[in-house]
């Protein structure tokens, strides 16, 4: 199943650069995001694979395998990776924007926050009842995220979390099929009467 190759391959993944950074002492972290300095723009993409210790990515890992799974099912890889692209720019700008001062983030959760988002629209945005009622199942099992996306002075990067999760909610438009009705009226079959 290719959806879940993906999903796995890419938590795999993020585990290896997570052991990486700790055998080398911490250096990766210096490609997380440093908001409002220039040279940071480049960290934007990889920030997102990187984690501060294993409990960061252990808090991570399941409900990323668990929506980016979802959510490859649902709309594709090749859509899925869009989204995501999108849901990265959208959660790293944010950051950059407007972060505290001298602080260094990085992490999948905005990924996370995003496809959360992104699952929980694109029902509404594909006019299907299908998955609607898996952005309601999604909502009521990773509701309580939504407070990780408030101010808060925890040290986490609630801005990531803010950020990526409206980067899913415009995913969700600006990746969405065309709804049936419309496929069929573009291709001169329209309702009868």
């Amino acid at each position: 199943m290719p959806a879940l190759c993906l999903m796995l391959g890419w938590v795999a993944l993020l585990w290896l650069l997570e052991g990486v950074d700790t055998v080398t002492g911490g250096a990766l972290d210096t490609f997380g995001i440093q908001p409002r300095e220039p040279a940071e723009l480049l960290d934007v993409v990889p920030a997102a694979f990187l984690h501060f210790g294993f409990a960061h990515l252990a808090a991570n890992t399941l409900p990323l395998l668990v929506l980016g799974f979802v959510a490859a099912l649902r709309a594709g890889i090749g859509r899925l990776l869009a989204v995501v692209l999108l849901i990265i720019l959208a959660s790293g700008l944010g950051v950059w924007f407007t972060a505290a001062p001298d602080s260094n983030t990085a992490g999948a959760s905005g990924v996370v926050f995003g496809l959360f988002g992104y699952l929980l629209v694109r029902g509404f945005t594909e006019r299907s009842p299908l998955d609607i009622g898996i952005g309601l199942v999604i909502g009521a099992l990773y509701g309580s995220i939504l407070w990780g996306a408030l101010p808060a002075d925890n040290g986490i990067s609630w801005q990531g979390h803010l950020f990526g999760l409206i980067g899913g909610v415009v995913a969700a438009f600006a990746f969405r099929e065309r709804p049936y009705r419309d496929r069929l009226s573009g291709a001169g079959v329209g309702p009868v009467g």
